[in-house]
């Protein structure tokens, strides 16, 4: 899948002006409040029309102005999930799962209900009704509802935002099968750096109606200049690396990659899993040499390759470790007490306890006879 978006709308003080494609997988366009992604989503499914510009996907023009094609929402064969589920109140789960089917085709009919209620766990939902289903399960219905209309493209406004801390832990598991197993591209919105970074394949940074960059999660997020753009408090790099051994006695797990090993609380986890780790600036420690004796078990060996502004009391460095990128947040005290300069050896310190698993998501395709329950990240 291949989506192509080129576009500009004048809404009143605020002008949309966005550009940028994006191939398979889950697409975020991640930005602060007010920065248009909820009209560039709009504008992709069709509830709004831009004044001049172009929407493609998979070949297929939906939108271009310059040659009078507008494709009506109803007809352009895209899903989209709000922040409220918006579930039939009398109809059960099966009814409204089935709802999705009926202005479809049957031989444009791609999705089989079965394969729909196993890929998100909702087969003992069936025959309950909406107001006996927790925000997650509603959620979960939601999506399977969209899917039975067999989409091209799924669109997925801030899902998470109405649910609490313990039902988005319930529902992002799946939206991780979804991206990984699902047959359908996804494009999702969202201002929460720790669901970005867990679910994207592609970020779409979006900052006062443009495109500021576009790019993996562990480009944008490794990015000093966009810091201010995806939230100087949440600012932190994202490592790549595999599930190297577990130890059973001290309950800890080993990361691997080229920045080096991390030794984290245990998971359940597959040796050879590709695993995402977001490790967040403020909780990374400079030293010039290697430290004796203290609690911190990971130490990683770089080298500085910039300093970002000054803000305040403090700036963000951007260490090289072999190619990786890792982001530490110190003092301008410690800049010049270190002598810390582009180019310097450094070591970064981790705690251990700093990377939990909300910081962790599997990033691969699961084999054919994985189990859900078996892997909670």
């Amino acid at each position: 899948m291949n989506l192509e978006v080129d576009v500009y709308r004048r809404l009143g003080t605020f002008t949309l002006e966005a550009s940028f494609s994006a191939g398979g997988g889950l697409t975020a366009l991640f930005g602060p409040s007010g920065s248009g992604k909820t009209s560039l989503i709009n504008t992709i499914s069709g509830l709004l029309r831009p004044d001049r510009g172009r929407v493609m996907v998979d070949g297929r023009v939906l939108v271009d102005t310059e040659q009078g094609v507008f494709v009506p929402k109803h007809r352009r064969r895209v899903g989209y999930i709000f922040q409220e589920p918006r579930l039939f109140p009398h109809f059960t789960v099966r009814q409204n799962l089935l709802y999705g089917q009926w202005f479809t085709p049957a031989t444009a009919r791609r999705e089989r209900l079965a394969h729909i209620v196993e890929l998100l766990g909702i087969g003992d939902l069936l025959d309950r009704g909406p107001a006996k289903l927790s925000g997650g399960e509603k959620q979960r219905v939601a999506i399977g509802r969209a899917l039975l209309a067999s989409p091209h493209l799924l669109l997925m406004d801030e899902p998470l935002a109405a649910l609490d801390d313990a039902r988005k832990s319930e529902i992002l598991p799946y939206i991780e099968r979804l991206r990984d197993e699902g047959r359908v591209p996804i494009v999702y919105v969202s201002h929460s750096v720790p669901e970005v970074t867990r679910l994207a394949t592609t970020m779409v940074l979006l900052a006062e109606g443009r495109v500021a960059a576009t790019g993996t999660v562990s480009e944008i997020m490794g990015r000093l200049d966009l810091v201010p753009i995806t939230s100087r408090y949440e600012a932190g790099a994202v490592l790549e690396m595999q599930v190297a051994s577990h130890d059973s006695v001290y309950e800890l797990t080993t990361l691997r990659s080229n920045a080096g090993e991390l030794r984290i609380p245990r998971i359940d986890a597959a040796i050879g899993d590709s695993l995402r780790v977001r490790v967040r600036s403020r909780d990374v420690v400079l030293a010039l040499k290697p430290p004796e004796a203290v609690s911190a078990l990971n130490l990683l060996s770089g080298r500085i390759a910039e300093i970002g502004p000054l803000n305040g009391p403090s700036a963000d460095v951007r260490v090289d470790l072999n190619g990786e990128v890792l982001l530490a947040r110190v003092t301008r005290f410690t800049l010049d007490h270190l002598g810390l300069v582009p180019g310097r050896p450094v070591f970064a310190i981790i705690k251990t306890v700093a990377i939990d698993r909300r910081s962790l998501s599997q990033v691969r395709s699961a084999p054919d006879d994985f189990d859900a329950d078996e892997i909670t990240l």
